[in-house]
């Protein structure tokens, strides 16, 4: 066994610490965990590897970010996982590679998956329409650039809700006045149950005609209310049911247990002068309850290892340790762009992604962008607001999982991390 390592202090009062496991498991743990191999065993450079630490070490340096895990896995075997950093900034603790993370949006990979177990099951059809299981949201109306309400030119979809092509929003700024309304209420607020939200969206117009824009929104919880109507089970229990228990994710779900908040990583933000302030400690942060609302599209914890089983599940088409979640036609549609020609480019707040799709539930590298030879072709993907990120490359057999806890989001160490990890494959 690797021993862990630190280093002292820098003169930026970054901590260095890393955690490196058996390369071989023996008895039970062998079938339980993912393998876990050198980089020239999973095909990758270990010397292009170590840029991951410096240019984790260097955004730690510069106070941009407490601390982050990266686990990396390839062909179903981790080839690097390590933590680097801080837990916590103010108490100086430093970060393990089980730390608990606010997944944030990284929780809508999951909850579309979840749904998908029921599309397999029969239980609905992709084009269904929305308000047949949630009839509250019969005869929904749009608001029009002119500002009129007129009619929908059709109802929105099950397939609508897991491509954010619904016509719902986020309520992210009060520029449209449908966003506004979403503020004014709360729409995906603490004080309420999925079916209360689902019941205030019913006296709300729709922001663009179903299935012709993307526009991330709400969809994924309402998508979460639907799987509760479907199942007949709240959406946590048929989560922990039906894919993490499965997947053995042992340390997902939508509160952090007291027994495992010492684990629980605390939110970061980069004050105006430079300095990392803790904007949720975990001593009195909201995961430590149960919440009333559960945001299947935002609000589950989990941990690099737990994320990493259910990314190796979509990479082997729906299979987990021989037992199949998914059909593998499922898993390629959701890992798929769904998203219509006038769709595309897609944007984010006004930012345009090109080359990017989505799928169900996360977006997709467009093939037509890249090379025949690029890594990422194909790419399944998504992000969290706490600075999470995820990919799983079907081309090249690989999973990348880069988990921090900062906010606003820090997007350029993933995309230098990304850069880095797909430049190390070798064969």
């Amino acid at each position: 066994m690797k021993a862990i390592c630190s280093l002292p202090r820098s003169r930026f009062r970054g901590l260095f610490f890393c955690v490196l496991f058996p390369l071989s498991m023996t008895g039970t743990l062998r079938s339980q965990e993912m393998p876990q191999v050198t980089p020239a065993e999973a095909g990758l450079s270990a010397e292009k590897l170590a840029q991951v630490k410096t240019l984790v070490q260097g955004a730690i340096d510069n106070r941009q970010t407490a601390g982050a895990v990266v686990l990396v896995a390839r062909k179903g075997k981790i080839a690097y996982f390590e933590a680097l950093g801080k837990l916590n900034a103010a108490t100086g603790r430093p970060m393990t590679a089980d730390a608990i993370f606010r997944l944030r949006s990284m929780s809508k990979p999951i909850t579309t998956a979840a749904a998908l177990l029921l599309l397999d099951e029969g239980k609905f059809k992709l084009e269904d329409p929305v308000s047949q299981y949630l009839p509250e949201w019969k005869g929904l109306r749009v608001h029009s650039a002119k500002g009129e309400l007129v009619d929908a030119k059709r109802e929105m979809t099950i397939r609508d809700l897991m491509r954010h092509t619904s016509g719902l929003g986020y309520g992210m700024s009060r520029n449209h006045p449908i966003d506004k309304i979403y503020i004014d209420k709360g729409i995906d607020g603490p004080n309420h149950t999925l079916a209360e939200m689902v019941t205030q969206l019913g006296g709300i117009p729709l922001l663009d005609q179903p299935g012709e824009q993307f526009r991330y929104s709400v969809s994924t919880d309402a998508l979460a209310r639907l799987i509760e109507v479907v199942s007949g089970k709240p959406i946590d229990q048929f989560l922990q049911e039906r894919l993490f228990l499965p997947l053995d994710m042992k340390d997902t779900g939508f509160f952090v247990p007291e027994e495992k908040i010492g684990r629980f990583t605390a939110l970061h933000q980069q004050a105006k002068s430079g300095e990392l302030k803790i904007i949720d400690d975990p001593v009195s942060s909201r995961y430590r309850t149960q919440r009333k609302y559960l945001s299947g599209g935002g609000g589950l914890v989990s941990t690099a290892r737990d994320f990493a089983r259910f990314c190796q599940m979509l990479l082997n088409q729906g299979e987990w340790q021989g037992k199949r979640l998914l059909r593998p036609e499922t898993v390629k549609e959701m890992m798929s762009n769904q998203l219509p020609a006038g769709a595309l480019p897609m944007t984010i707040n006004g930012f345009p992604l090109p080359g990017m799709g989505f799928g169900l539930g996360g977006s997709v590298r467009l093939e037509a962008y890249l090379s025949k030879t690029d890594p990422a072709g194909g790419e399944f993907a998504w992000s969290g607001a706490s600075s999470t990120n995820f990919s799983i490359a079907p081309r090249a057999e690989m999973i990348v999982i880069i988990l921090q806890q900062v906010e606003p989001q820090q997007v350029f160490l993933p995309m230098l991390l990304q850069s880095a990890i797909y430049g190390s494959i070798e064969k």
